[in-house]
């Protein structure tokens, strides 16, 4: 059984921004019971910029740009809160 915690969809300027995080049965692969999926996708090219999520078996990880990395899981409040900082990032970046 999936119940959704929080979920959220929405464009800022030329970014897709989509946060689902659920309460799932824990099991080996999701032991506190969440299963998450954020990201930043650029509207025009349909290309993912940032994600953070838990799918795949692959555990807590994190995507900037092409490049993949463990992510140390909290909570959801603090897994918004990391999104959100490291989407700040990328988007002064990308914008320069």
């Amino acid at each position: 059984m999936k119940c959704p915690l929080f979920e959220s969809k929405h464009i800022d300027g030329r970014f897709i921004i989509d946060i689902k995080i659920y309460k799932v049965k824990a099991d080996k692969f999701l032991p506190e019971g969440i299963k998450y999926s954020l990201v930043a996708v650029d509207k025009d090219t349909g290309k993912r910029l940032l994600g953070f999520d838990n799918h795949e078996n692959k555990g807590h990880h994190m995507h900037i740009l092409k490049n993949e990395k463990k992510y140390d899981f909290t909570d959801e409040w603090k897994l918004i809160e990391d999104f959100n900082d490291e989407y700040e990032k990328l988007k002064r970046r990308l914008l320069k």
